[in-house]
């Protein structure tokens, strides 16, 4: 019987003083996961951007539980976004979106 993958959802604020799209904090974050573990390793990661949280400026993210430490490391080696001074800070993490919402 084959298992079905976990997953674990983060959720982000990027700090800026310019405006960022949730494209461009993506794009950061998956940069510094090859910059960080290679190829072969972003494409463990299995990074996916779930959703925008306007209202609290948050985004919401979704990656691979085996990758959890190695994403969490990148977002935090993160120092610019379009070649700009930014920071990513993580909020939250969870299991579900459900519980994820509880706690931020």
């Amino acid at each position: 019987m084959i298992k079905r993958e976990k997953r674990r959802y983060l959720a982000l604020k990027a700090v800026s003083e310019q405006a960022l799209g949730k494209e461009a904090v993506l794009d950061a974050i998956q940069s510094s996961v090859c910059r960080l573990f290679g190829e072969y390793g972003a494409s463990k990661t299995k990074i996916k951007l779930i959703k925008e949280v306007p209202e609290k400026s948050h985004l919401v993210i979704r990656c691979s539980h085996l990758m959890l430490q190695e994403v969490r490391a990148s977002i935090a080696s993160t120092v610019e976004i379009n070649g700009k001074p930014a920071v990513i800070h993580v909020v939250g993490v969870s299991g579900t979106l459900k519980a994820l919402a509880k706690k931020t």
